[in-house]
């Protein structure tokens, strides 16, 4: 089946008591055990709820993977996929990563005796360059965040593979619908489902995919015994979105190919980070691996900090908030929001400059969201 129908059918058939053609929502603690060390499937529900197992099913078609795990939130699923390792294991990261990766890697992994090198984005070979004797995991975004650079995923498994490293990729900027990193060779795909999967800016949520049964296992016992599960309310709220994920990222891609178009040709604008432009370095990388673009931009504004405050400031649709990959449109300021616990020098290294504007761009009418910007910027 395509996309669209899996979507809303793998994982999620009528309930077999009642008929229902929406999965219910089983709100309950624990189940019945017809005697001693016999039960119906579901013992309690941080091991097992048949909502979470339905999300956790359509999650896994979306990514053309077998195992899907579902957790409380995207950093609760990257702290899974960290937990895979032990002391003295070394992981390379792309050097352009959500600032709360680096935090998590940088503040509470070393803890642990876990060891962390940065690989430059733009050059694949020093990815290869930065493997150890005790390298375990590559863990990279593609697009990145927040500057929306591509990473070859093929090429970067052929170098993860032939080490005997695992390859895990965030692919929440692309969603499923744009990107498949395990269809290109990822071991582990991983996903703040807080952003496009629900798509509608009112749950928090991760999830993790592999095709690897024994990864699967391993996660699995580590998502039981860590507990860090997301409850049957939020589960039933992103099954809902994603039913309608592919309507979504066609409209947030539309627009925001029309978005970027226009600030590439802004005066006030130094540049614009977009994959789906043409002039973009990396769009033939991005034609060739993805479907689509998605709906994420970020600019640099001439006139540094300032210009930012002031651009904000004039914005009435795009709303100054976290996240990203709702329904409606969100600015955000990387260098004091998402990428903060950063600091200033890796912000500078990594190119997070202090006139970096990240946009979310909503699925509202294009005309509205391009007038919303042109007044922002005619203040500059």
């Amino acid at each position: 089946m395509k996309f669209e129908t899996r979507a809303i059918h793998d994982g999620q058939q009528p309930d077999a008591p009642t008929g229902a053609i929406v999965v219910p929502v089983y709100q309950t603690s624990t189940y019945q055990q017809e005697a001693v060390g016999r039960h119906r499937g579901y013992e309690y529900s941080r091991t097992d709820n048949p909502t979470r197992k339905a999300l956790e099913v359509a999650i896994a078609s979306l990514e053309e993977g077998k195992y899907g795990l579902a957790f409380a939130s995207g950093v609760a699923a990257t702290t899974a996929v960290f937990s895979l390792l032990q002391k003295g294991d070394h992981i390379i990261a792309g050097d352009d990563i959500y600032g709360g990766t680096y935090r998590l890697l940088e503040k509470v992994f070393t803890k642990w005796g876990i060891k962390t090198s940065y690989a430059d984005i733009d050059n694949i070979d020093s990815f290869e360059n930065a493997i150890q004797k005790d390298t375990k995991l590559i863990w990279t975004e593609t697009p990145t965040n927040p500057l929306l650079k591509i990473v070859d995923i093929k090429k970067l498994s052929e170098i993860a593979h032939e080490k005997n490293i695992l390859l895990a990729v965030d692919n929440t900027f692309a969603s499923p619908y744009f990107q498949k990193p395990l269809l290109l060779g990822a071991d582990i795909v991983v996903h703040s489902t807080t952003k496009y999967l629900a798509g509608h800016s009112d749950i928090i949520g991760g999830a993790i995919v592999t095709s690897d049964v024994k990864l699967y296992e391993d996660l699995k016992f580590y998502q039981n015994a860590a507990g860090a599960v997301p409850g049957p309310w939020d589960c039933w709220l992103v099954l809902r979105g994603i039913k309608t994920l592919a309507l979504r990222m066609k409209e947030h891609e539309k627009n925001a190919l029309y978005l970027a178009d226009y600030l590439s040709r802004h005066s006030m604008i130094e540049r614009v980070y977009y994959p789906g432009l043409k002039t973009y370095e990396q769009y033939e990388l991005a034609k060739r691996q993805m479907d689509g673009f998605g709906g994420m931009i970020s600019i640099e504004l001439k006139g540094g900090f300032p210009a930012v405050e002031k651009f904000i400031s004039g914005l009435k649709l795009f709303l100054l908030a976290e996240s990203l990959g709702g329904v409606e449109s969100l600015v955000c300021h990387p260098a004091r929001m998402t990428h903060g616990s950063l600091p200033y020098d890796e912000r500078m290294k990594r190119g997070i400059k202090d006139n970096l504007v990240r946009l979310s761009v909503g699925i509202e009418n294009k005309i509205d969201l391009k007038n919303d910007l042109k007044n922002a910027l005619s203040s500059l």
